[in-house]
């Protein structure tokens, strides 16, 4: 209902002194309005945020860097969780990517133990989440980006790790092995130089049909990003790798790129508020002995 033709009708009501008929028009007039906002939220692939709330403690720090930059194209709601935040996508029913910081002393804070808890993103509408039955013998695994083990020298952090918002469907070889190693890397390299960024996600190839599962046919990624930048004053550096989401046993030396190989081929622009200074120097590192 055009807003000039409902005070229109509204004054028109007020003059026959039918109030109760300008109740029923005015409860109307609400629903109309919210269906709309609804429709208008789907348009621009965005997912309504209002009741997604978390205390993310490295926020501040990751903004300081910069999210990535993504094509307004792509569904994109970022959430911010207590160790890392994410850009999720409603149509994937997965990440565009996550990105967190990682400290020496998250390193050596980590815990004991080992944490089975996965499941579904219950902050986020049903229409737009992906759930553990669409990972159930599939031969996929539900493969972490912000993995558990840098989060759990935080309860709250290490659970929300284990969100399905935080999940990409992984060939279990990579999951468990390549992908690890790297993961298990970056933990060094965060005592190493105390600090780091890191920042992955999923890549869909654009000339490929994508294999689906689970009752929501979740794509299925062909490849995975990750990057890394230290930003220690005296010695900056940055890499990146790609890994094919098949199996593989190789050296991590073999996924290597630099980060500005990963922009080309991702389409994101990652760290934005990085001094050029340093991305003059860091985007074109692509030699892991220099790690």
């Amino acid at each position: 209902m055009e807003i000039k033709n409902f005070f229109r009708l509204v004054t028109e009501i007020v003059e026959r002194n039918n109030i109760c008929v300008l109740l029923f028009t005015l409860l109307i007039s609400c629903h109309l309005s919210s269906s709309c906002n609804f429709s208008s939220a789907k348009r621009h692939n965005r997912i309504n945020k209002s009741s997604i709330s978390s205390t993310n403690i490295i926020a501040s720090s990751l903004l300081g860097v910069g999210y990535p930059m993504i094509s307004d194209t792509i569904s994109s709601a970022i959430l911010d969780r207590r160790c890392y935040s994410v850009s999720y996508n409603k149509l994937t029913r997965q990440p565009n990517w996550v990105m967190w910081q990682l400290t020496g002393e998250h390193v050596m804070k980590r815990k004991d133990g080992v944490w089975n808890e996965y499941r579904e993103d219950t902050e986020l509408p049903s229409e737009f989440r992906s759930t553990l039955g669409d990972y159930a013998s599939s031969g996929y695994d539900r493969g972490h980006m912000c993995p558990g083990g840098d989060c759990n020298w935080d309860d709250e952090g290490r659970d929300e790790t284990f969100l399905l918002s935080n999940m990409c469907p992984q060939n279990p070889n990579l999951n468990r092995g390549d992908w690890k190693e790297i993961e298990m890397a970056c933990r060094k390299w965060a005592k190493q130089y105390d600090n780091i960024y890191i920042v992955c996600g999923p890549i869909f190839f654009k000339s490929q049909q994508h294999e689906k599962i689970g009752p929501h046919q979740i794509p299925v990624p062909e490849a995975f990003f990750k990057v890394i930048l230290c930003v220690e004053s005296n010695n900056p550096k940055g890499i990146g790798f790609i890994c094919r989401n098949s199996d593989g046993n190789r050296k991590k030396d073999f996924y290597v790129n630099s980060i500005r190989q990963v922009e080309r081929v991702t389409g994101y622009k990652f760290f934005p508020n990085l001094n050029d200074s340093i991305k003059s120097v860091v985007y074109d590192m692509d030699d892991i002995n220099e790690w």
